[in-house]
C-alpha cells in the first residue's frame, strides 16, 4: 500500500502539467522529464510484476525495469505474491541476464528447485546470501544425482518441508556448501494439518544436518509435527554459537532437552516454544539461574503456576517474556516475580488471555515497572477495563506497542462498557511513542460521543509515531478510518480481522525469524 500511494502521488505529480511563469513564458513539466536515477527509485517502491509491466511503456522505462538494483530481491512463488516462469530455461536467462551479482534473496517453489537452476545461481549470483526452497506442495523430488554446486554464501535458509516428501536425497548433495549458514528456518506443515491422526514421517535427518551447520545462530522449527527433544539436544551438541532457538508449535517437544540444552549453549539467549507439550518437573529441572536467557515464550504450554514461579524467579534477567494463554499464570506468579525475581530489565510483556489476574495485581506490577515497558498485551483480561488503562497510562509513557481488548466470544464477561474517547485522551498524553496499537474489544463494548471526533484528532496529532492503529470491524472503526484517511494517513488503521498487534517486534532476533 505504502509502495502504490508514493507511486501514485509521484506519477500525478509529474505528469500534471506545471506552469511555471518566467519572463512571461510557461513551461510544461512531465514525468519523462525526470531524471533516470529518480526514475528508478520510483520503480524500487514497486512490485516486480508492476515493474515488468512498466517495461512495455518505452524504450527508457524498459531499460530502467531491467536495471539489476530492482532485482536484488526475487520470489519465484507465484502463490506468494510471486512471479511465474514458464520454463527453466526463462529462468536460467533470467538468473544471468536480470539477476546477476546483484541477487541476495530468492525464493523458489518445488517445480523450479532443479539441479540446473542452483549450478547457474552458484556460477552467476556470487551475493546470494538468502533463499526459500519451498518443498511444501511438492510430491515428487527432481533427480539431484548430478548436482555438483551449490551456492556457497549462504547466510539464511527457508526450507519448507513437504508431509510426505523425504528430503534426504536433495540435502546430502548440499552439506558440502552450507557449513556458513548462520540462520536455518525448516518450517513444517502444522498449518495444513488435519484434525484426524496421520502417520508422521521424518521427512529431514536433523542429526545430519546440524553436523554441516556448526555457525547456526538462529534456528527456527515452525510446526513440524515430527520433531522432538532429541532434535533440539542434537542442535545443541553442535551448534554451540547458538543465540536464538525457536520450537513454536512444535507438540511433540515436552522440555526434556531443556537441562541439557542451556548447559551447551552458553550463548542462547532467546527461547520460544510457544504450544509446546511442556512438562512441569522437566522445565524446573533446566539450570536456569545459570543460563543466559533473555527472552523466553511460553505461550499456551499449560505450564502450572509452581512452575512459573520457580521459572521466574530463577532466570537472571528477563527482558522479554511471553506468557499468554497460561491458566496458571495468576497473582502469586507476579507476586513472587517481583519480590524474588529481576523484572528490572524487562521491556516487553504479553499476558493474552491469563485472565486469572485481578485488576488489582495488574495495577500493582505496571504502577511499579511500566515505565521500562516498550511492549505490553492485556487483551483478552475481563479485567483489564478503561479504568485500568486510565490509572496506568502515566506509568506508560515509553510505551510503544500496547494491545488491549476483549474478543466478542468473552464480551459476556465484560464488567460495563468501555469509554474509548477517554482511552484515546489517555494515548495521547502519556504515550506519545506508541507505534503499533491494538483495541480489539467487539463494537458494542465500545462507547463512544459525538465528540468523538475531537479525541481522534488530539491523538492523530500527538502519536505521529503510530503506523497500525486495529479495532474491530464496526461503526468506531470507520470513524476513525475516515479520520485518519483525511489526514492522508491512510495506511494507518486496519481492521482486527486481518491484522494482530505483537510484541515480537521488540525480539532482538526478530528479523532473522520472520520467513514466509
Amino acid at each position: 500500500m505504502v509502495a502504490m500511494e508514493s507511486w501514485d502521488l509521484v506519477v500525478q505529480g509529474a505528469t500534471e502539467a506545471v506552469e511555471l511563469d518566467s519572463s512571461s513564458k510557461k513551461v510544461k513539466t512531465t514525468i519523462d522529464k525526470l531524471p533516470d536515477k529518480v526514475l528508478l527509485r520510483i520503480f524500487s517502491y514497486l512490485s516486480h510484476r508492476e515493474i515488468i509491466n512498466n517495461a512495455f511503456v518505452c524504450k527508457r522505462w524498459r531499460t530502467i525495469s531491467y536495471n539489476t538494483q530492482l532485482w536484488d530481491s526475487v520470489s519465484f512463488r507465484p502463490d506468494r505474491h510471486g512471479l511465474c516462469v514458464n520454463s527453466i530455461d526463462t529462468l536460467l536467462y533470467l538468473i544471468g541476464a536480470r539477476f546477476g551479482p546483484s541477487l541476495r534473496h530468492l525464493e523458489m517453489p518445488m517445480d523450479v528447485i532443479t539441479h540446473p537452476v542452483l549450478h547457474e545461481l552458484a556460477a552467476k549470483c556470487p551475493n546470494l546470501t538468502s533463499m526459500i526452497l519451498d518443498f511444501s506442495t511438492a510430491m515428487q523430488l527432481h533427480d539431484f544425482n548430478d548436482m555438483q554446486a551449490f551456492p556457497t554464501r549462504l547466510r539464511t535458509m527457508c526450507i519448507c518441508l513437504s508431509e510426505v516428501i523425504f528430503m534426504e536425497g536433495f540435502m546430502r548433495k548440499i552439506y558440502n556448501f552450507i557449513n556458513g549458514l548462520e540462520v536455518l528456518h525448516l518450517v513444517g506443515t502444522y498449518e495444513k494439518a488435519d484434525e484426524e491422526e496421520e502417520e508422521i514421517y521424518e521427512v529431514i535427518n536433523v542429526h545430519k544436518l546440524k553436523s554441516a551447520t556448526p555457525n547456526l545462530k538462529v534456528v527456527n522449527l515452525y510446526g513440524i509435527n515430527f520433531v522432538d527433544d532429541s532434535h533440539i539436544e542434537a542442535f545443541s551438541s553442535n551448534c554451540i554459537q547458538l543465540e536464538c532457538l525457536a520450537v513454536n508449535f512444535c507438540a511433540k517437544v515436552n522440555g526434556s532437552s531443556l537441562k541439557i540444552l542451556l548447559s551447551r549453549c552458553k550463548k542462547l539467549k532467546c527461547l520460544l516454544m510457544q504450544q509446546c507439550s511442556l512438562q512441569n518437573d522437566q522445565v524446573m529441572a533446566a539450570e536456569w539461574d545459570k543460563s543466559a536467557v533473555q527472552e523466553l515464550d511460553l505461550t499456551a504450554t499449560d505450564i502450572s503456576t509452581d512452575c512459573l514461579i520457580d521459572l521466574l524467579t530463577r532466570i537472571p534477567s528477563l527482558r522479554w517474556l511471553s506468557a499468554g494463554q497460561l491458566d496458571g499464570f495468576t497473582d502469586a506468579v507476579l507476586r513472587a516475580w517481583t519480590e524474588r525475581g529481576n523484572v528490572k530489565n524487562l521491556i516487553a510483556l504479553d499476558l493474552d488471555l491469563c485472565d486469572n489476574l485481578t485488576e488489582e495485581a495488574l495495577y500493582k506490577f505496571l504502577a511499579r515497572y511500566g515505565s521500562n515497558l516498550r511492549g505490553l498485551v492485556l487483551s483478552g483480561i475481563p479485567q483489564c477495563t478503561d479504568s485500568l488503562c486510565s490509572n496506568v497510562m502515566p506509568a506508560l509513557k515509553n510505551i510503544m506497542i500496547l494491545r488491549l481488548g476483549l474478543s466478542e466470544a468473552l464480551s459476556y464477561r465484560l464488567m460495563g462498557k468501555i469509554h474509548v474517547d477517554g482511552l484515546l485522551d489517555n494515548f495521547a498524553n502519556y504515550a506519545q511513542n506508541l507505534e503499533r496499537l491494538e483495541m480489539s474489544w467487539d463494537p458494542d463494548s465500545l462507547r463512544f460521543s459525538d465528540k468523538s471526533q475531537k479525541a481522534i484528532d488530539t491523538m492523530r496529532v500527538r502519536c505521529l509515531r503510530l503506523k497500525c492503529l486495529v479495532l474491530a470491524d464496526g461503526k468506531y472503526y470507520e470513524i476513525v478510518k475516515a479520520n485518519y484517511e483525511r489526514a492522508d494517513r491512510t495506511t494507518v488503521v486496519r481492521t482486527a480481522t486481518n491484522c494482530c498487534v505483537s510484541i515480537a517486534y521488540l525480539l532482538t532476533h526478530y528479523k532473522d525469524l520472520i520467513f514466509n
